[in-house]
Parts: structure tokens; sequence; C-alpha cells
């Protein structure tokens, strides 16, 4: 195939090129103008010229709301303000040593691959959702991962399919991989479990609403002994308490895997089952195939990095995101710290970082940060360390939650994914007691 190359050229600055334009790579375009000032040329490739707004899909889905209408953002202002070049592309391979990318524009079918120059290359290209592996997810299965899983769920639920049966809600296993991982950061089976918290109390909260049944319809499952462990197990043992002890739901540990979604439930690798008419799976969560050949990546293909977000091997890749191996569990929180940190980097590098002098430079340490909509108007909020050892170990759970996290969203489409830092604190002075 002939290919031709692309070069934001001429101004002879350091080209600094992004892959992915959702939470990790919007962030880190956005914050690295900041940072580094028209020292360097930015460019931002995607297949697509918005971002989703993904961890609302469940709320709107359930408040019967198109995704589509509610959670993209387009982003192309914001960049064209900051001087960023966006080019809208699928990324198919990456050069490490020529440094260059290989692309195929995706506005329409059919165009010739191009190739893309770099001399920071920043790998924001989250993970492949492994629907595909599932078997019978296709014929029965639901989701809330995009708009199209989305209004297909909001189609099945206020179109008149449910009959009141019993519901599944769980993951399938996530595979890790070890190379270059700091022995802090466990094995998980799941890529983010809070997901399933969320759905099952919006839909807790619907079926009551609609009198479709209760929480008592709901079956919670999870591979390990714990649903959620990345928010440690003091909490997931309080969540269980509210929602299996009180409301009544049925809790499923220690499942293993997924073996198939069938009409009349779901078949799991341990040799159980549970029956259900409505199944909401999310699946492994899987590297890009692309990725998965080249010499920066760990065993099953995310790309390695050191505690700045940089390949140790090539310090001039960085990665963000979901793609990180270090990203674990997988959670836009945790790519907005990464994006940061790399911006600092490439300042650092070129030489137009100036730190106060009590403030140092930014090393991962990552938490667990999330807020979860339980339907009638509440939200939980969780903010851990314990899963990497520390002592922090906070759920709230009110009104004031689902407002922050409402306001979260508005805040994030206003500002284009330059979110200020002190929301953190802010959220837990102002929380529910």
């Amino acid at each position: 195939m002939d290919e031709t190359t692309y070069w934001k050229g001429g101004s002879g600055k350091p080209h600094v090129l992004i892959l992915g334009s959702n939470f990790g790579g919007l962030t880190a375009a956005r914050f690295i103008r900041e940072q580094s000032k028209d020292a360097v040329d930015i460019t931002v490739i995607d297949r697509k010229p918005y971002l989703i707004f993904i961890p609302n899909i469940p709320l709107e889905v359930f408040a019967n709301n198109d995704p589509v209408e509610k959670l993209h953002m387009p982003f192309y202002k914001f960049l064209k303000e900051d001087k960023t070049v966006f080019l809208q592309a699928e990324v198919t391979d990456i050069d490490i040593e020529s440094k260059a990318v290989t692309v195929i524009p995706s506005e329409r079918p059919g165009a010739a691959s191009e190739k893309v120059k770099y001399d920071y290359l920043v790998i924001a290209l989250g993970a492949k959702l492994d629907y595909a592996a599932l078997p019978g997810f296709s014929e029965y299965g639901h989701t809330v991962s995009d708009s199209y899983y989305g209004n297909k769920l909001r189609r099945y639920l206020f179109g008149g399919n449910y009959k009141g049966g019993p519901i599944a809600i769980g993951t399938a296993r996530f595979t890790m991989g070890k190379k270059g991982r700091p022995d802090w950061i466990p094995d998980m089976t799941s890529a983010c479990e809070g997901p399933p918290l969320e759905i099952s109390l919006g839909l807790t909260s619907l079926l009551e609403a609609k009198k479709w049944g209760s929480a008592k319809n709901i079956t919670l499952f999870t591979q390990g002994k714990y649903i959620a462990e990345d928010a440690g197990v003091p909490l997931v043992k309080e969540f269980l308490g509210m929602a299996v002890d009180k409301m009544g739901m049925t809790y499923m540990p220690d499942t293993i895997d997924i073996k198939e979604i069938t009409k009349d439930g779901i078949e799991f690798a341990n040799g159980k089952s549970v029956e259900a008419e409505l199944k909401i799976v999310l699946p492994n969560w899987t590297a890009h195939d692309f990725l998965k050949k080249l010499p920066i990546v760990d065993e099953v293909g995310f790309v390695v990095t050191d505690l700045k977000m940089r390949n140790p091997d090539h310090p001039e890749i960085m990665a963000v995101g979901d793609c990180a191996a270090i990203t674990a569990p997988k959670l836009g929180g945790i790519g907005d710290m990464q994006a940061r940190i790399v911006a600092q980097q490439i300042a650092k590098d070129l030489g137009v970082l100036h730190l106060d002098d009590d403030e140092q430079e930014m090393t991962f340490k990552p938490v667990v940060m999330c807020f979860g909509d339980m339907g009638h108007h509440k939200a939980f909020y969780i903010h851990s360390d314990l899963i990497y050892g520390g002592n922090t170990g906070i759920m709230k759970m009110g009104y004031k939650y689902y407002a922050m996290k409402m306001g979260f969203k508005e805040a994030y489409f206003a500002l284009g994914g330059k979110t200020p830092g002190w929301g953190v604190k802010l959220t837990e002075l102002l929380g529910d007691k």
C-alpha cells in the first residue's frame, strides 16, 4: 500500500503526537499545551470528533435518555483554541525506530494509509472491550459501555421487552500482565467493577419506580470473592451489607469467568449458572491488536511505563489511561492523573517547567475515586487507596454526591477536559455526613 507522510511542518518545534482523545488523551492535550505553551506543536488523532462521557451512560439509560444526545462532547473547539491539530483517523501501527504512526482517515471508508511523525508519542487509545469473546453475548447480552449498547438496553427496558424476570449483572475476567508492574499493584480479576454496583442500584430504582420489581430481581456476580475489590474489602463489605442484606440482592462470588450467555441465563467457568431474563455484562478489557506486537508492551499488550508514565526503553513514548499497563483499575480519574504527569514530563524536558519551592515533580500514586448513581437522585462516592496498601478508605452516599456527579460532567463539558485538581477535597468537605 502506498503511504504518504503527514507532518505538521515548518515550525521546527518538537512535535507531540497524542493517540486518542477520550478522558486521558484530551486531558493530556490540554495540559501539555498549558504546561509547554508554544514550545511544542501538538497533534491529536482519534477516529471520532467527539468524546463519550462513559461514566454517565447507566444513569441516562435508566432515565430513558439517549446517550448520543446527552453524553457526546465535541472537542474540536477546545483543541482549536489551544492551536492543536486534530486528525480524524484510525491508528493501525507504530514504527518505533522511525518515530512514525500509521493511520487511515476514518471519516469515510476506503482511505489510503498515511504516516505521522513524532518527537513525543502519548498513547491514550484505551482498551478493546472484548464482547466478541463472550459466547452468546450478541444474541442474549446487554451492556452500557457505549451509546450503541446503551440505547439497545434502553429500547429493551422501555419498549416493553422486559417482563419482570430475574436479572444478572457482572463482569468477565480481566487478564493483567506482570512485566514492569510494581509489586504494590496487585492482580485484579476485573478491569473495573464499579459499574456493576452502579448499574444494580440504578436499575433497582427503575424497577421500583415502574413497579417491575425490586432489588430481589438482581443477582450480582464476580470472578473473585469480593466484587469491586479495587475499592478495598472494608468498603465492599459495607456495600454488600446494604445491597444484599438490606435490599435483597443475591450475591454470587467466585464464578471464575463467564463461560456462555444463554437465552435463560449465564453459565460460569466454575460450573455454576444463574437464571436471568436480562443479562448485563462487561467483558474482558484487552489491548489493541497492533500494540501487542510492539516491544513497549507487557505480555498482554498494555504499554509498559515507569511511574512518570514513560516507557523505560523509549522515554519519548508515554501512555495514559486504559492502555497503560499500570492503570489498574481502568478508571477515568487515574487517566486524568497520568495525563497531568505526562504534561509535566514534557515541559520538564523542554526546560519550561518551573515548580514552586514546595512543589514536587508528580509521580504515579493511584487512588480509586468514583461517583456512582444510586437512583432516586442519590449517588455514592468512593475514595480509596486500600488496594495499593494505603490507609484511605472513604465511602459516602447522599443527594449531594448525585449533584456532584452531574456537576462534574457539566464542568468537564464546559472546560473541555481541563478540570481543576482541587475537586477531591471539596467533595469530601461538602458531602453528606
